[in-house]
C-alpha cells in the first residue's frame, strides 16, 4: 500500500466515524445559522442605504448619524460572532476534534510502528 493510498484510508475511516459526524453537524449547526443572520444584518444594513435614505440621514446626535450607527455596529456584531463561536468551539468542537486527532495519530503511529 502506498502512503497516498493509506492517507486515504484514514481519512475515509476517520470521516465515517459517527464521532466525526457528530463534529459536522455540531458545526453546521452553529455556522450556518449564524452566517444566515449575519449575512441578513448585512443586506438589512445595504438595503436601508440605497432604498432609506431619509432613516439612515436621521442624526442621533452632533453629527453621528443612523447610517453611522449601524455602519460601526456591523464592526461590533463581527467581532462578538467571532467571540461566540470561539466560545462555542471549544466547549462543543474542540474537545471532540481532540479525541478524533489523538485516536487517527495513535492509530498512524501503530501502523509505523
Amino acid at each position: 500500500m502506498t502512503a497516498r493510498q493509506h492517507d486515504s484510508s484514514v481519512y475515509e475511516r476517520i470521516e465515517a466515524d459517527d464521532r466525526f459526524q457528530e463534529l459536522r453537524r455540531r458545526f453546521r449547526s452553529w455556522a450556518f445559522p449564524m452566517t444566515g443572520a449575519f449575512l441578513a444584518w448585512y443586506l438589512l444594513y445595504v438595503v436601508l442605504s440605497g432604498w432609506a435614505r431619509d432613516l439612515m440621514a436621521v442624526k442621533v446626535f452632533g453629527n453621528v448619524n443612523v447610517a453611522l450607527i449601524l455602519g460601526l455596529l456591523q464592526f461590533v456584531s463581527t467581532f462578538l460572532i467571532a467571540w461566540a463561536y470561539s466560545r462555542y468551539a471549544g466547549r462543543r468542537l474542540d474537545p471532540l476534534a481532540d479525541e478524533i486527532r489523538q485516536e487517527a495519530e495513535h492509530e498512524a503511529e501503530k501502523e509505523n510502528a
